[in-house]
Parts: C-alpha cells; sequence; structure tokens
C-alpha cells in the first residue's frame, strides 16, 4: 500500500463511523478486496486505513444505490487500480442495468395489466358453485 508516512491511519472502527457503515460491513467489503489497496496491517494485526478509503466507500455506496453489485463495483475498482480511468467500464455494467430495469418494467407493466383485468371483473358475491370449488373465485377465474 502506498501510504504516506505523515498519512493519517484509521481503526476499522473509526472508518465504520465515519463512513456510516458497519464494522462488518467494511471487514466484508476488506476480504472481498473491495478495499484494497487502501488496507493494511499493524504490527498487532489490526486493519489500518488511509485517507483513500473514506472515498472508495462512498464509490461502494453510491454504485450500491445505482444497482450495480459488489462484483460489478470490485470490476470497476480494480480498472482504478491499475492507474486507469474507470468510466468505460461503468458505462457498461450501468448500460447493462438499464436494459435489466427495461425488462423488468416490462414484465412489471404486464403483470398490472393483468392484475387490473381481475380488479376489472371483480364480484363482491360469487356464486355459489364458484365458492365451494375455489379459495377465491376472483383470482382463480380464468
Amino acid at each position: 500500500m502506498n501510504i504516506s508516512v505523515a498519512e493519517k491511519l484509521y481503526k476499522i472502527g473509526s472508518v465504520a463511523g465515519c463512513s456510516g457503515l458497519s464494522v462488518k460491513t467494511v471487514r466484508y467489503y476488506d476480504e472481498m478486496g473491495l478495499l484494497s489497496p487502501a488496507v493494511e496491517r499493524s504490527p498487532a494485526g489490526y486493519r489500518l486505513f488511509g485517507e483513500a478509503v473514506f472515498n472508495r466507500l462512498a464509490f461502494i455506496k453510491r454504485s450500491q444505490a445505482l444497482g450495480l453489485s459488489l462484483q460489478e463495483i470490485k470490476d470497476i475498482l480494480q480498472v482504478r487500480d491499475r492507474g486507469e480511468l474507470p468510466c468505460s467500464e461503468a458505462k457498461q455494467h450501468l448500460t447493462a442495468k438499464v436494459e435489466a430495469i427495461s425488462g423488468q418494467i416490462a414484465a412489471l407493466e404486464t403483470l398490472k395489466g393483468e392484475l387490473q383485468g381481475i380488479l376489472n371483473r371483480w364480484e363482491e358475491q360469487p356464486s355459489p358453485e364458484c365458492i365451494t370449488r375455489t379459495i377465491c373465485p376472483n383470482i382463480q377465474r380464468d
């Protein structure tokens, strides 16, 4: 890790508190490799984080809010860690996410239409024969 001698190092509890994440989450991100190279170990084995960890955690949180998985975020961070700007990689992931959301919207619109159709044909008092043959005739009607 390239932490300068004068840079302040933070223990995991401080990082968690300042970033609004739990210690368990920060530890998990570290174990996944999302925080490297921003982490090193003290002689006693404690994780020590440089200032760069806060930027990485902010990026991770924002990326998750946009729907990216931790693996997708890791892919983007690995490009950055090679010294390259990862915007092209991020754009690919976001484009794929938009396509997936479009598919989900189409499926939800279909479901909405089906539900609206059921509600439009809803009978408060179905016929007695329907009641004995079904659990809810309004839902089970073809």
